[in-house]
């Protein structure tokens, strides 16, 4: 079964930083494109950082210029660099990849909570 497994959540103080890892195992075609996505009580799941095959990538407005995200050389994993962290980052976050089929799946979330 195809499966996104991510680490790296927790607790921090506003300015910590965090950094997320996401790995794609039994992944049935070729990944393209693989990002993360978070939700916040409340709130409808937003995009947050994306990148693709070739490494280009795109932030939403309120992080850029202090998450940062890469992939390994492999294509299979993505790590998302959170800096400079403020309450308002505090969500889970979710994996998410998309296929050379252009189908997605989705990782199982992990909490980032940021005490102010």
């Amino acid at each position: 079964q195809e499966q996104l497994v991510e680490s790296g959540g927790g607790l921090v103080q506003a300015g910590g930083s965090l950094r997320l890892s996401c790995a794609a195992s039994r992944m049935l075609f070729s990944i393209n494109d693989m990002g993360w996505h978070r939700q916040a009580p409340g709130k409808q799941r937003e995009l947050v950082a994306r990148i693709t095959r070739g490494g280009d990538t795109n932030y939403a407005d309120s992080v850029k210029g202090r998450f940062t995200i890469s992939r390994d050389n492999a294509k299979t994993t993505v790590y998302l660099q959170m800096n400079s962290l403020k309450a308002e980052d505090t969500a889970v976050y979710y994996c998410v990849a998309t296929d050379i089929m252009l189908r997605t799946v989705w990782g199982q979330g992990t909490q980032v909570t940021v005490s102010s």
